[in-house]
Formats: C-alpha cells, structure tokens, sequence
C-alpha cells in the first residue's frame, strides 16, 4: 500500500494473560513454537502490502524488539520500507505511554517524519487475519476521516471485550473492556 504508515500497539502487559507475561509483553508470548502473538498483525501487514511500519513498544520489550529483529528482517531500506521498534522516548511528556492514544501521540514526531496519507493503527496481541487492503479501499472509496474495524460479539460475551455501537445520524460511543459507563467517541 502506497504512502501508508502502520502503528502497531504491542506495548500491553497482558495482565489476563499472567503468568504467560510475567517476562514479557503480551505481543511477545510464544505462539505455536518460535512464533509470537505480534506475528499474526505483523503477517498481515505484510501481506495486505505494507511495508512501513513502527511497533510501539513499552512493558518488559527487550524479547518483542529481538524478536522484530532478528524475525522480520524481510522488508528494503533501500526501497524506504522498514519494520521498526519505537520504545517510549517522553519526548512530548515526562511519562511512560498513558494508553493507546497516547502512545500515538507520543510518537507523532516520527510518524510525521514519514509524511503518510494515511495511518493504520493496529492491536499487536491480537490472533487474526485481515486483508488490509481491503478496508483501506472502503476508507479511501467512501472519502472517510476514520474507520474502525470491529466484529460483532454476543451480549454475554460483551464484558470481555472493548464494545462500540452506531445509531444512524448519530456520534458512536465507545466502552472499553470491564468498564460500565459509555465513553462518547470524539
């Protein structure tokens, strides 16, 4: 994909996921023998064409960022692609990411350094596969600001996850996972 930027957010401690992450960051938990979870997005991106892409980093990284070395070393500088670590720099603030919107904040220096048309941001501890391509088209077709990828859940499964909901004509809303109030999108 031309002149797109992907944010992967793999800076998570992965509490659920304890004691798989009492050593690392949930992106970094072995998956299936030498693969990580980070694997599954990361293969995505490669395969939807991306090509430029900066893994934001920050709970216990060391094995994520040698595993981004050492394992996806298949892009060419020479053709501006490249894969890289972006660990916490407080470059904006005195603290450590504040969560997912600050940690793209943090950083906008150097996404602004690439001069995207547009930005992908991307979970890194999530297992699935999806053709990016494909909503970048609808983004681009429908000229729209943002869009959201999201899967429809079961009500009884909803505590488990972030929830989003649309009325027509309306602003969405968001909830984050185990948190009751409704957060109003901006």
């Amino acid at each position: 994909m031309e002149n797109v930027l992907a944010i992967l957010l793999a800076g998570g401690t992965g509490e659920r996921l304890f004691p798989l992450t009492r050593d690392t960051a949930k992106p970094a938990v072995p998956f299936g023998g030498a693969y990580r979870i980070i694997d599954f997005t990361l293969s995505n991106c490669i395969n939807s064409g991306l090509r430029r892409i900066f893994v934001l980093t920050q709970y216990k990284s060391l094995d994520l960022i040698r595993h981004v070395r050492d394992g996806w070393n298949i892009v060419s500088p020479e053709l501006h692609e490249f894969i890289e670590t972006l660990p916490p720099m407080k470059r904006v603030s005195d603290d450590w990411y504040q969560g997912t919107a600050d940690a793209v904040f943090q950083n906008f220096q150097s996404i602004e350094a690439e001069a995207p048309a547009h930005t992908l941001i991307l979970a890194g501890d999530h297992i699935y596969a999806m053709n990016y391509q494909e909503m970048m088209d609808w983004h681009v077709r429908h000229n729209a600001d943002i869009t959201i990828a999201t899967l429809g859940v079961q009500p009884d499964h909803a505590d488990r996850f972030g929830i989003a909901s649309w009325r027509l004509k309306r602003s969405p809303s968001m909830e984050t996972r185990c948190v009751r109030r409704s957060i109003p999108a901006a």
